[in-house]
């Protein structure tokens, strides 16, 4: 189950257990515990991110990296040396979807998109729905929609494997910029609108995680920001009226179109089931299909613009439909949790500063 440990890690888990000795489990968690006390300084360091990383595999058990079956009392200069190596080959490469939950560490800002001063959450933390955290933790996220040279979009199905939203379509890719990412990818706002270098490097590295896309295909100039949406939504498809988990995000729609060369696309099974190019008419008609299931962000942006953007793609390449506001809508109803109530507002789960200090430690 997408909430608990597969079979395979809960076995790592109690392997690594019984493998480290009570000192270096002490020290272990000491190391946690000044990350987690210093982590916004920490994590500009890509050395330390890595650092982090590390230590959270080998305290918590977790298999976050190939090549690493068990934790070895002699082979512990071993482990730590391949997993530097693999980290640094690739963003992604050997982790699971529980290893990212609690090692991307997101970008927590205000309903206006504005950095929230002191605040840097797990993945795991700013995604977790329940009484006392209704909508998750705001934070800032990006939908990239690639085009091909007869304008049509490259569609996604999201993996099963996937903990929020597993098995719906969607638009080409959807993910967060990070901390702790070289290039960097957090940007200032108002300052970096329109350009927002950050979030099309966060759009590079992840179209090559998910979609397996060379970077060659994906030009950093050439990536058009159109509009951001403040949006949040229950994972309740999934998982009932009690959901653990859901969205609550600024999501900045990109669009890309390829004008000669089309991207080959090699998908991480771990992240898509199924992709294909599709028309406007074949994705208005696959709305209609039952049995079809669709991310509540992507049915959002499309009610919202994203069609208009689309039948005029190439004035929208050019930055004709470039928005500087922030637009919020709220889910259908059907992705509002029992915890959702009618006295909540388009602030709730959005994070002040002092709130900040208690929520990200």
């Amino acid at each position: 189950s997408s909430q608990s440990p597969s079979a395979a890690g809960s076995r790592h888990m109690q392997i690594a257990s019984e493998l480290r000795p009570p000192t270096i489990f002490k020290a272990l968690k000491l190391l946690e515990s000044i990350f987690k006390t210093w982590k916004m300084a920490l994590l500009n360091s890509t050395s330390a991110r890595i650092l982090f990383v590390m230590v959270m595999s080998l305290r918590h058990g977790i298999t976050a990296f190939s090549g690493m079956q068990r934790i070895r009392h002699g082979s512990a200069r071993c482990s730590f040396e391949r997993l530097s190596l693999i980290y640094m080959s690739g963003y992604g490469e050997g982790m699971d979807q529980e290893a990212m939950m609690e090692s991307d560490m997101l970008v927590v800002v205000d309903e206006n998109d504005v950095l929230v001063d002191g605040a840097v959450v797990t993945k795991k933390r700013a995604h977790e729905f329940n009484e006392e955290q209704p909508r998750g933790i705001a934070h800032r996220a990006f939908s990239i929609f690639i085009f091909n040279d007869k304008n049509e979009m490259l569609l996604t199905r999201r993996a099963d494997s996937k903990i929020t939203f597993p098995g719906v379509w969607t638009n080409t890719c959807c993910s967060h910029p990070l901390y702790g990412m070289t290039p960097n990818e957090v940007d200032q706002v108002p300052r970096d609108f329109p350009d927002f270098p950050g979030i099309k490097h966060a759009a590079i590295r992840k179209l090559r995680h998910e979609l397996g896309i060379d970077p060659k295909y994906v030009p950093h100039d050439d990536i058009q920001f159109v509009s951001r949406f403040h949006y949040w939504a229950a994972d309740t498809k999934t998982y009932g009226a009690e959901a653990p988990w859901g969205e609550h995000e600024v999501d900045y729609v990109l669009f890309l179109k390829n004008k000669e060369e089309q991207p080959e696309v090699h998908p991480n099974p771990d992240e898509v089931s199924e992709f294909k190019y599709v028309s406007i008419d074949d994705l208005k008609a696959m709305f209609q299909e039952p049995g079809l299931e669709w991310s509540p962000w992507f049915r959002g942006i499309m009610d919202l613009g994203g069609f208009e953007w689309w039948e005029d793609l190439g004035a929208t390449l050019e930055g004709k439909h470039c928005f500087s506001d922030v637009t919020f809508f709220d889910p259908p109803q059907a992705h509002y949790g029992k915890y959702n109530l009618p006295s909540h507002d388009r602030l709730t789960g959005v994070l002040s500063s002092k709130e900040a200090k208690v929520k990200s430690n």
